[in-house]
């Protein structure tokens, strides 16, 4: 039995991962920390807990939770849990971060993009980017695995199988993603209030939202060289979801069904990821609650374009359910585990 401790239990990402790990036959809750409510029962902030989970929040304690837990989950906003996951890692233990903080590779770019300096960067060699579909091979055995975002995840997988061909020309990747509210975390800030986001759509952060370095760090591993894009992301007024619309010019003109092709040769055996038949396109309502990514594909011919679309649930293969596959792979369970 893996002994799970959830560092920041109280956001919807924590809230998300208690809902699958109750469900793991392998895995047992045995901490829950919040430092904002502390002695507060589970059950009172998520009420689906009630009589399920009878677990109090407690602050962290790194030698406390090392001596009865084997892996931590740690779902903090960037740039507030990476001296605990050191100190936890320093301990023996596992440490799954969910938070941005481990997934760039250069301490720069990362103090650039998130504005705040890295608390722990002798660490960031020692991660391991946790996207399965990628990086199978080199997670078990790992002390620490940075999840990744949930618009990294969508794009990432979207465009990997024509990025890693060089199929593309250089700089005419452009993604159009969409995100429901949950993406955000429990944040008081008048964008996410119900009155400014229900009945709209709007854009933001555009061309420069956290995720893209990320997404052209993995992107340039795949290819061997760097890689850029254009990513404006949306809030769509729903609780949860993302759909991304990838487009790249193609070097050459390529049929629809060779481009398809790519697709089922890198994902036909992967476990949570569905290639959608032809005609069928991607949305949030057949991803929600599940791990799955939809992927569909075609080229519009006229202008030599490729254009790929992917939806995942934010909360479960963007953060939470990729987080409990990465669990797996650790500690040598079966990837789909807890997560069917």
């Amino acid at each position: 039995m893996i002994r799970v401790a959830v560092v920041g239990a109280t956001g919807y990402t924590g809230g998300e991962l208690l809902r699958i790990l109750l469900a793991h036959p392998e895995a047992r809750v045995d901490h829950v920390t919040s430092e904002s409510r502390p002695g507060q029962k589970l059950g009172e902030i998520h009420p689906f807990l009630r009589a399920r989970l009878d677990l109090t929040l407690e602050s962290f304690n790194a030698p406390r939770i090392a001596r009865q837990c084997d892996v931590a989950f740690f779902a903090l906003p960037h740039g507030v849990g990476s001296k605990n996951i050191a100190d936890f890692v320093t301990l023996g233990k596992k440490a799954i971060d969910l938070s941005a903080d481990f997934r760039l590779k250069n301490v720069k770019t990362y103090e650039a993009w998130y504005k705040v300096k890295h608390a722990s960067p002798e660490l960031l060699k020692k991660a391991v980017y946790g996207l399965p579909e990628l990086y199978r091979k080199d997670i078990p055995g790992t002390p620490l695995i940075a999840n990744p975002g949930c618009y990294a995840t969508t794009t990432i997988l979207a465009l990997t199988p024509l990025v890693r061909r060089k199929w593309l020309v250089p700089g005419s990747i452009i993604v159009d993603a969409k995100s429901g509210v949950s993406g955000a975390g429990k944040k008081v800030d008048p964008m996410y209030l119900y009155c400014e986001a229900t009945e709209n759509f709007q854009a933001y952060a555009v061309a420069k939202h956290r995720h893209v370095p990320e997404i052209e760090q993995v992107l340039g591993d795949q290819t061997g060289r760097a890689t850029t894009l254009t990513f404006v992301p949306h809030l769509v007024p729903m609780t949860r979801g993302i759909l991304v619309t990838a487009y790249g010019t193609l070097k050459k003109k390529m049929t629809a069904a060779a481009v398809r092709q790519a697709f089922e040769e890198d994902y036909g055996g992967e476990r949570f990821i569905r290639l959608l038949p032809e005609g069928r396109w991607p949305q949030t309502k057949d991803t929600a609650g599940t791990n799955y990514v939809d992927i569909n594909v075609t080229i519009d011919e006229r202008n030599r374009r490729v254009v790929v679309l992917a939806a995942l649930d934010n909360l479960v293969k963007g953060a939470s359910g990729q987080a409990v596959q990465n669990m797996n792979l650790l500690f040598g369970l079966p990837e789909a585990m807890g997560i069917k």
